[in-house]
């Protein structure tokens, strides 16, 4: 077996990305984007018996200069088949040979949903999975919109009669940094913890002008909701959103994310990831995820 570490090139993670992962943690950009104090990326590419199997990014950060942690989240990414007993191995050498300085905690959070699966036998679960809403985008609209719970579906439909207008803005658009200070306030005054800001700004450096989508919803010219949905491949992930009182009033979400999944649709986009769901501390929200119809994932959880 060997490890290769830092030397895969972009074009060939992405095309290796395109053809087997959709996921968001174990993109290009997703890593390129953490240049923020503190961290950094490191990628390695997994020969065994002269092919490679595998390609693994780790997300590192080091504690007042001491303590490091290193995240493999949704990863690795497996090349074709490959045995557990060959994946546990790898993972094993992936945490040994990862060149980051000790101590150090090297956590991997599978792109799997059973805690106990086989290739994970050589490592320690410590933490149990989070869950997510996961939309198949590859139904034609009408399954879809069937798909929606009633209640939804009806308040899509109060949301279209309402006068509200919705406007795609770019990624460079002159409303962003107020968007993002909305999201702050929002962060804040809820205490949620989410990723720094600063990577988005990041994300759309990196991925360019086909690597968001924006929606925002006005009443009568004034923002008064909007959503953010970042694009990895063929797949796309709700990253943040608000709404302001009004907004809420005229279930602009309900609006906002249909004509968002139309759009991604459109833009060749089979799988729209959500984001978390916690019917206990967020249950609202939750609620709100989960009556889209799409299906309920709960990962293994993470492992050291």
């Amino acid at each position: 077996m060997q490890i290769i570490w830092n030397q895969t090139s972009r074009e060939r993670w992405d095309a290796e990305h395109a053809r087997h992962s959709t996921v968001m943690q174990q993109h290009w950009v997703y890593g390129a984007s953490m240049r923020l104090p503190g961290m950094q990326t490191h990628r390695a590419e997994v020969v065994l018996n002269g092919r490679s199997v595998a390609l693994a990014q780790f997300i590192c950060r080091r504690y007042a200069g001491i303590f490091g942690i290193a995240l493999c989240t949704r990863g690795p990414i497996w090349l074709g088949d490959v045995a557990d007993a060959d994946k546990a191995r790898i993972q094993r050498a992936l945490k040994q040979s990862l060149p980051m300085a000790r101590p150090r905690i090297i956590l991997f959070s599978p792109d799997l949903t059973d805690p106990q699966h086989p290739s994970m036998a050589s490592l320690t679960r410590v933490l149990t999975g989070y869950s997510t809403v996961m939309l198949d985008l590859s139904q034609p609209l009408s399954a879809l919109r069937a798909g929606l719970h009633p209640y939804w579906r009806n308040r899509l439909s109060a949301a279209e009669r309402s006068g509200l207008k919705l406007a795609v803005l770019s990624h460079d658009s002159a409303e962003l940094p107020r968007i993002l200070a909305e999201e702050q306030i929002q962060r804040q005054r809820k205490r949620f913890y989410a990723l720094p800001l600063g990577f988005i700004d990041h994300y759309f450096e990196e991925g360019g002008t086909e690597s968001a989508l924006i929606l925002q919803a006005s009443w009568q010219s004034r923002p008064v909701a909007v959503m953010l949905f970042l694009i990895h491949g063929s797949s796309a992930t709700y990253q943040l959103g608000w709404s302001q009182a009004q907004g809420r009033a005229l279930n602009a979400h309900n609006l906002i994310l249909w004509n968002a999944i139309e759009q991604l649709k459109q833009r060749g986009i089979d799988k729209l990831d959500l984001g978390g769901v916690n019917t206990h501390d967020l249950p609202g929200i939750s609620r709100f995820k989960i009556n889209t119809g799409g299906e309920v994932i709960t990962y293994a959880g993470g492992y050291v």
